[in-house]
């Protein structure tokens, strides 16, 4: 993801291995330098940011077992055509080098409350999957996961998938490339049984069927995270509103936001520090309330007809003038 915001505190951690897991993607282990100290402990879903060699923070999701803390797992994929963060981990960093790292967040955490879990992930979105997996495994809650790849060198954690306590709940689909080889996810998404909870995590196409093919789910059913992969829009009639203004409620202060501008991008243009992570509308790390004014939601959190909150990263207004609880 996307390093724009500046890190917090972070720690510095020791690469004590790397191995490629599948083309183009890495995984790496990382172990606190001093040889000793515990890491800060997580949960199924959690990223950390990454600063990487050419001085970009990176968001990657932690892929071990979540307990483990004698470690981080993070799996890079090279992306040849971004702005080199990614390019520099996988080209640069080597066993022994040191990397700066912040304490673990989750903004893709497990529902405490769910019976059981769907999961759907299309190449490097299986990252936080697959701790989802390890968490889940052997326990007393069922899951079903299809990944969904281009071929079986694309595929990331194969062997970890075809373990025998995993394989029987998982699917690995190659499509080779060929659009006629999509998995059918209409046919997977129509009857959702009662008490699941889908989480899907990929690229943007992947990310927008299986929304407009999960919109007869249960609210608060879908949680999605695409892993940076670009900001995100849901299919909708565009906006009649190009430009309008947001009125802060808890300063009065008015600020204007332009077409093609995010309302984070435009508070942050006036010095005004707003909560956010993955920027492109999947994580909820900016949900904010609107007092008034009427949202058009862009993003992969909110139901379309959600007239009191708005994912300001991504999400943009039908009216005129939007007040925010800010």
């Amino acid at each position: 993801m996307s390093g724009a915001e500046e890190p917090g505190a972070m720690m510095t951690l020791r690469v004590a291995s790397r191995r490629q897991i599948a083309h183009d993607i890495v995984l790496f282990d990382l172990v606190p330098s001093a040889g000793a100290d515990l890491l800060p402990a997580f949960e199924a879903g959690a990223h950390v940011v990454v600063m990487t060699p050419v001085g970009l923070t990176r968001r990657y999701s932690l892929c071990n077992a979540p307990g483990e803390r004698h470690r981080y797992q993070v799996a890079v994929k090279r992306e040849a055509q971004g702005l080199g963060g990614s390019r520099s981990l996988v080209d640069r960093v080597q066993v022994g080098d040191l990397l700066p790292v912040g304490a673990p967040e989750n903004f893709f955490p497990l529902d405490a409350h769910a019976q059981r879990f769907l999961f759907i992930a299309g190449g490097i979105g299986i990252t936080p999957i697959v701790a989802m997996v390890h968490a889940l495994k052997g326990g007393p809650r069922p899951f079903e996961l299809v990944y969904c790849a281009r071929s079986p060198e694309t595929t990331a954690f194969a062997d970890e998938l075809r373990a025998p306590a995993v394989a029987p709940h998982c699917r690995l689909h190659h499509d080779l490339g060929d659009p006629a080889r999509a998995f059918d996810f209409a046919s997977l998404l129509a009857e959702p049984a009662p008490g699941t909870h889908l989480y899907c995590c990929g690229p943007v196409p992947l990310m927008q069927s299986v929304r407009a093919l999960s919109r007869h789910w249960p609210a608060g059913s879908v949680h999605f995270e695409d892993f940076g992969a670009g900001p995100v829009a849901a299919p909708q009639a565009p906006s009649p509103v190009q430009g309008f203004t947001v009125r802060l409620a808890r300063s009065g202060l008015e600020v204007p936001v332009a077409a093609g501008t995010s309302i984070l991008q435009a508070l942050r243009d006036r010095g005004l520090p707003a909560p956010s992570s993955c920027e492109s509308g999947t994580c909820g790390a900016c949900r904010t309330t609107v007092l008034d004014g009427i949202p058009e939601h862009r993003d992969y959190v909110l139901d379309e007809d959600a007239t009191d909150e708005i994912m300001i990263c991504v999400s943009r207004a039908r009216s005129p003038r939007l007040v925010l609880d800010l």
